[in-house]
């Protein structure tokens, strides 16, 4: 008992450690099982080099309940999960808490069009805190976005440049004005901040021409390597509720480095 309680002063002191660094990582606690009161803290993605620290009591638990405590972090979500005692999905032996210390990422969809709805509720189901930005006051309302966390009247370009320091590799920028006044600033403007997604909406002619565009005003090939236009994963995509599911399907498989086939056609491990 003891040692447990040795064990617990360890992993708040370095929780503390981590929030004083305004580091990310989500603490697990066991709250019912045979390990109940173990905790272990989990890093995020970006730090391969080491997954958790501290111990569930079980190797394999470990390793599942981490891949799944990474995913909670990446989303900025907390809550409950089950197993079994070496991590079994569909079992209720061991129920875990997920504590995610972390912002959740940002999902800013510039444009309030038709398929910006479904984006929005899809980024919400996500995890995302989502912003809809556009110009045209008639359009963009919280009437008609009422699951946005925020709802802003302002060039996207703007917007971005006052806010790009904040943007990261968990965030996305999601364009779907599909009006070249709008489209070419706010995608320059994405391209000078560090955001992990950017993808733009349009058909093949309408991206061919707003590449023209960009190179008029000095872009290159090595500039746009990070623009995903057309905007989403081939799915064959027809309504605005498939189109979302489409666009967040490519901004996962870009932030995981999958190769977003079927899992079918692929070979290894489902999860890492």
């Amino acid at each position: 008992m003891e040692k447990q309680s040795q064990n617990e002063i360890s992993i708040f002191d370095r929780m503390q450690e981590l929030l004083d660094q305004e580091e990310s990582f989500a603490l697990v606690t066991v709250v019912k099982g045979p390990p109940v009161g173990k905790k272990m803290i989990v890093f995020p993605e970006q730090k391969p080099e080491i997954d958790f620290e501290g111990s569930l009591g079980n190797s394999d638990l470990d390793r599942v309940v981490s891949r799944d405590a990474r995913g909670e972090l990446a989303a900025g979500r907390s809550g409950v999960r089950n197993y079994g005692e070496s991590g079994e999905a569909r079992e209720e032996i061991v129920q875990v808490f997920v504590e995610s210390f972390i912002q959740p990422p940002q999902l800013l969809v510039v444009g309030a069009v038709d398929f910006t709805a479904a984006l929005v509720k899809i980024g919400k189901v996500l995890g995302y805190r989502v912003t809809v930005c556009d110009a045209r006051e008639v359009f963009a309302t919280n009437q008609r976005f009422p699951l946005a966390d925020e709802v802003v009247v302002e060039w996207p370009d703007k917007l971005i440049q006052r806010h790009g320091g904040e943007l990261g590799p968990r965030d996305a920028v999601c364009i779907l004005t599909h009006d070249a006044k709008f489209d070419v600033p706010a995608i320059i403007s994405s391209l000078e901040t560090d955001v992990g997604y950017i993808g733009v909406m349009g058909s093949r002619k309408t991206h061919e021409d707003r590449l023209k565009r960009l190179h008029e005003v000095g872009l290159v090939e090595e500039d746009l390597i990070r623009l995903r236009s057309p905007i989403g994963l081939d799915i064959g995509s027809r309504t605005p509720e498939e189109t979302a599911i489409s666009i967040v399907a490519e901004i996962i498989a870009l932030r995981t480095g999958r190769s977003s086939k079927a899992l079918s056609d692929t070979e290894g491990p489902i999860h890492d």
